[in-house]
């Protein structure tokens, strides 16, 4: 039996399908105008291949499914991250672009010792899961045992071991904070300078200088190589061995946090565009505690904590504070 239906039973029937999908998926205008309906930028202010870009690229996945649209990893290197850090802040403030950073030492010592347009202000991390840490290591063979045999060895002579460091660096500041709570004459050290902290680890690792002080964290895949003496935190990280900064420098010691890498936006958003702001914020912390995140991060040993904004933007100000303290040593004077 052939079914005859009316022009208008049809217009009828077809307006209640469209109220009905109305009202189990938005509508196409109201698709165009929600956050986000475009892809996003991830601006990374180092090269390819560093501890933020593959972070980005292995936490991208996760974020992407939150937020419901593709992200594109933007590498922007050079001076130090400032080029990068730049690059951000001129982009518009509309949530379309996200950062993915090393907030510290980085922003400090953009702000501190080059001159930078931009303030901590300016920026608003979301979280900083990588708190990195200055490790004082030896090489796995050494005759030093522990960080007493350094402090003893450098107070009777400070030139009487090798220093492998890196140039204006968090771990030079912390060097530095040893030095002077233990009465060891800091300018009469001698010190190995490395451009990066890969050559700075291997030359520990390999014996070319006595002890370095290094991220510790970079650290990780030379651990049958070297042995830990000092972990500049208050507790103990990555299962090292060694002592820690209250051991040797008292309950009152504050010393420079490593590599604070992780999640930033334009602080300029949370007025401007709230609802872009609260909608990063929350995409960021679900993929962030996402068990198939952490397990994908953990296997490239990548940071998992979540922070949240509050702990991160803290901990980055704490940190700018000592940076600002030793701002001699970081310009190099």
């Amino acid at each position: 039996m052939t079914s005859r239906l009316s022009r208008r039973h049809m217009l009828q029937l077809a307006s209640a399908g469209v109220a009905a999908a109305a009202m189990t998926t938005p509508s196409l205008l109201r698709a165009q105008d929600s956050f986000p309906n475009r892809p996003i930028n991830v601006v990374v202010p180092f090269d390819t291949g560093g501890y933020n870009d593959r972070l980005a690229r292995a936490f991208a996945p996760f974020l992407q499914e939150e937020l419901g649209q593709p992200l594109t990893i933007i590498n922007r290197g050079g001076a130090g991250a400032l080029l990068g850090h730049m690059f951000f802040m001129q982009q518009p403030a509309d949530g379309y672009t996200i950062l993915c950073t090393s907030a510290a030492p980085y922003l400090p010592l953009n702000i501190l010792t080059q001159d930078a347009t931009f303030s901590y202000d300016d920026f608003y991390m979301v979280n900083l899961p990588s708190q990195d840490y200055t490790l004082l290591a030896t090489s796995a063979d050494s005759d030093l045992q522990t960080i007493d045999d350094v402090i003893a060895r450098l107070k009777e002579d400070p030139g009487s071991l090798s220093i492998g460091i890196q140039a204006a660096s968090a771990d030079l500041v912390n060097l530095s904070i040893l030095a002077d709570a233990n009465d060891i004459d800091f300018d009469a050290l001698r010190m190995v300078t490395y451009d990066g902290g890969g050559p700075a680890r291997n030359a520990v690792a390999g014996g070319v200088v006595d002890i370095g002080l290094v991220g510790g964290e970079g650290f990780l895949p030379l651990r049958e190589q070297i042995r830990p003496l000092l972990t500049f935190d208050r507790r103990q990280r990555d299962d090292w061995e060694g002592a820690i900064v209250t051991d040797v420098m008292g309950e009152d010691a504050r010393v420079v946090v490593g590599s604070q890498r992780g999640w930033g936006l334009h602080a300029t958003l949370q007025e401007n565009n709230p609802e872009a702001f609260r909608i990063l914020s929350e995409a960021i912390e679900a993929a962030s505690k996402n068990p198939e995140a952490i397990a994908a991060l953990e296997a490239q040993q990548l940071a998992t904590e979540w922070y949240g904004p509050e702990e991160s933007n803290k901990m980055l100000a704490e940190t700018a504070e000592v940076m600002e303290q030793y701002l001699h040593l970081l310009q190099g004077q």
